[in-house]
């Protein structure tokens, strides 16, 4: 009798691993398979990406397919500002009719050096600084604090709130890590993307403008 329920035991508890294991190989599939989910819906191009306009608007980076993209981080008030204007707005008016695009990111992120709203910016960058290209959104937290398009504040499991990157910034830093890893350290770093969207090149916030002039004429020269 003794026997008979120790095997009864035993197979009950195997069934019962069997059942456990299917239940979690069920919930929880495999890490390839996951990877592969992932890559299926991962962004393969900048033109995957939809971004907000300095009021507000949605737009498609695809609307930009076909041109040369140089995207930058900007700060009205950091020491960089001035020259970096003055430079992007050469290349802008030498290759805005050649096929080059510069699409510019508000960013308060760091030392607080772009403190205003979407509209100040606005003002201060067409009259200051005389720019004509595309100006983005800048992100403002419920709290007033500003942070720029690079990371976004959202609430955590407890209550607190955490900084995620922006998806657009995360795929320009997967794509081309920096010095010291692939943070962006300050305003003014460069990403230089081809006509078909890829990522090509990252440039520090103290490399000038005019100095990658030539990877972009060859950019927007290629077929």
């Amino acid at each position: 009798m003794g026997m008979r329920l120790l095997k009864y035991a035993n197979w009950v508890s195997i069934l019962f691993l069997v059942s456990a294991l299917f239940l979690y190989f069920y919930t929880y599939p495999s890490p390839s398979s996951s990877t592969k989910m992932a890559s299926e819906h991962s962004p393969k191009s900048i033109y995957d990406f939809t971004v907000k306009g300095i009021r507000g608007n949605d737009v498609s980076l695809s609307d930009y397919r076909g041109k040369v993209l140089l995207i930058v981080n900007v700060a009205s008030k950091c020491g960089l500002t001035q020259s970096n204007y003055k430079e992007l707005n050469v290349l802008y008016e030498n290759y805005k009719n050649k096929g080059l695009e510069i699409l510019a990111f508000p960013c308060n992120q760091f030392a607080g050096q772009e403190p205003g709203n979407n509209e100040e910016i606005q003002e201060v960058v067409c009259t200051m600084f005389k720019a004509e290209f595309p100006i983005f959104d800048k992100k403002l937290s419920t709290k007033k604090c500003c942070f720029c398009c690079l990371s976004v504040q959202q609430p955590s499991d407890s209550g607190n709130r955490v900084i995620n990157t922006a998806p657009l910034f995360k795929f320009l830093k997967s794509e081309k890590g920096g010095y010291f890893g692939d943070a962006i350290k300050w305003n003014f770093t460069k990403f230089l993307a081809d006509k078909e969207g890829k990522v090509v090149a990252r440039y520090a916030p103290t490399t000038s403008p005019l100095k990658i002039e030539k990877d972009k004429q060859n950019l927007v020269e290629s077929s």
